[in-house]
């Protein structure tokens, strides 16, 4: 059993670093055609997903949530450090556990936890059409500050055209009770 180590944790979930043993867990969600429907890649192989781990085990942007009661590890927390004193939030999460809260649950706690160590802002960007991922980020206390229209695309059409997405952006700025 490998070590784990403590981001931070809350009530259901444990906020850690990324380990070998998280490969069919981690398979399992990024596998999933659902899952991914709105990230930039289609569903993973097991090779593929053996080396988006090694990957996720060399960084520290990518945060697991493991359920405390059961040490399943349930989906990831992105934290991308960006220029000024921000960070860039996203998450993705095995669907079977989808509207228990544990995506709003591990945020705030990373929210909270950045806040804390003096970041300025934090943004994330979604899909419109993904409505789950926007109205979290509501919930979250996040702004929409844009909407930037066909500015992006992941896939192109059969004749080789890209297929234009447009994006919200949200904000929350560090103007809460954790301010310095």
């Amino acid at each position: 059993m490998e070590n784990k180590i403590v981001i931070a944790e809350t009530e259901r979930l444990i906020l850690r670093r990324y380990i070998k043993d998280d490969i069919q867990d981690l398979f399992e969600y990024l596998a999933d055609e659902e899952v991914v429907k709105y990230e930039p890649y289609k569903p993973l192989t097991l090779e593929e997903v053996r080396e988006n781990l090694d990957w996720r085990i060399g960084t520290d942007e990518m945060v697991a949530v493991e359920l405390k009661d059961s040490r399943k590890m349930i989906g990831n927390v992105y934290v991308g450090k960006r220029d000024f004193e921000a960070l860039e939030i996203g998450y993705v999460f095995n669907r079977t556990y989808w509207r228990h809260g544990y995506a709003a649950e591990s945020c705030k706690a990373l929210i909270e936890q950045a806040f804390l160590s003096g970041v300025h802002r934090i943004y994330a960007e979604c899909d419109p059409e993904n409505m789950s991922s926007w109205k979290l980020l509501e919930a979250l206390g996040f702004q929409r500050e844009a909407l930037f229209r066909k500015n992006v695309y992941f896939w192109k059409n059969e004749v080789g055209k890209p297929i234009w997405k447009d994006t919200y952006v949200y904000a929350k700025l560090n103007d809460t009770i954790f301010a310095r």
